[in-house]
């Protein structure tokens, strides 16, 4: 589980966006780039390489 105020302050490292947390699929999700920022051991990756892009047809969680 991610820590309130972490996701307070984390913004997506390509657009310094707001994230969304996708609790069921351990991902902080971008949606203005379409990217889903992976939570491994319950520490975000921000690494635009490790950030896997959301298909067009892949829905985007609802805040």
């Amino acid at each position: 589980m991610m820590d309130s105020k972490l996701l307070d302050i984390l913004v997506c490292p390509v657009c310094k966006g707001k994230l969304y947390y996708d609790k069921d699929a351990a991902e902080l999700i971008c949606r203005a780039d379409r990217l889903a920022y992976p939570i491994r051991d319950e520490i975000p990756v921000m690494l635009e390489d490790e950030a896997r892009k959301l298909s067009p047809e892949e829905e985007i969680p609802k805040a």
